[in-house]
């Protein structure tokens, strides 16, 4: 009974913080380029882990570290740098919405790569989550033409990326602490992070750019709180429950963000939350369980 409390807990936590994460994205934009916040982001959240988790990282094998290396780049190198460039050509809310598929993808490759058993209706389930994320993307295009939908497959690819980090970790590093895992991650995407952020010269430009000084500080929570404590919440999520519940948080997560983009000023059309509401049933077809 405790573990099922705790992980609802986690969940709604989760769903709080990362739901905010998209208008702290929107906000740090407005101050540096997608590949700076991509950067910044791991860069913050790597030296908080490593002054949290560093000892950890003595538990872990060489073969723990060679699905930490897969695990790590799917889900802690790519996904930050590819949310913030979608999110220069797509609002905060639609973005949100699509990154629903998430718990899709995560039974589609258990299924296909992780021996994850399957019954008929999780198979039609992923299909009409695909369905309802082309409608979206379809719908978005009508409605905001300005907006650039061909950078909606950024974030699919992120979740995908999700997909393959939940089942890694549950198949082959759930004897690891939920600390050490992340640690573990944010070490792999650290180095290659730094790399692209020196890249951009962001050390050169930053002492001169005033919006990049009111930006930094969306970043530091984004990293600090959204993506390092939030990681190792998530981590011990993936622990406690089954890959599919703990990539549920994506459920409940374009709640928030909707809501604090309407509170910013974005819009969204009937047809593109039918779209959500479409991602939504086929998620729920995958989870439903037969009643005996």
């Amino acid at each position: 009974m405790k573990n099922i409390e705790q992980k609802w807990l986690y969940l709604v936590v989760l769903a709080l913080i990362w739901g905010s994460s998209f208008i702290l994205i929107k906000k740090s934009l407005l101050g540096f380029t997608p590949l700076q916040v991509g950067g910044l982001r791991i860069v913050f959240a790597s030296i908080l882990l490593f002054l949290l988790g560093f000892k950890s990282l003595r538990t872990l094998s060489g073969k723990d570290w060679k699905y930490i290396g897969i695990a790590g780049l799917c889900s802690s190198f790519f996904p930050p740098f590819f949310f913030a460039i979608a999110q220069m050509q797509i609002s905060s809310g639609v973005t949100s919405i699509l990154n629903s598929v998430a718990p899709l993808f995560t039974t589609l490759v258990g299924i296909t790569l992780f021996g994850l058993a399957f019954k008929q209706r999780q198979i039609w389930g992923v299909f009409v989550g695909l369905l309802g994320t082309v409608i979206l993307i379809v719908a978005g295009m009508d409605f905001n033409p300005d907006q650039n939908y061909w950078y909606s497959f950024f974030i699919i690819a992120s979740a995908l990326g999700y997909a393959f980090n939940i089942n890694i970790i549950k198949k082959h590093l759930a004897h690891l602490s939920p600390l050490s895992v992340t640690t573990a991650s944010f070490g792999v995407a650290f180095f290659p992070a730094l790399a692209v952020l020196l890249y951009t010269d962001v050390l050169v430009t930053f002492s001169e750019n005033g919006a990049m000084h009111n930006a930094v500080w969306y970043v530091l929570i984004l990293a600090l709180l959204g993506t390092a404590l939030a990681n190792i919440m998530f981590n011990k999520l993936i622990k406690l429950s089954s890959p599919v519940f703990a990539a549920s948080v994506t459920y409940l997560i374009p709640l928030v963000a909707v809501l604090w983009g309407w509170l910013d000023g974005e819009s969204i059309s009937i047809f593109q939350l039918f779209g959500g509401l479409v991602i939504l049933f086929g998620v729920w077809l995958v989870n439903r369980k037969r009643k005996v």
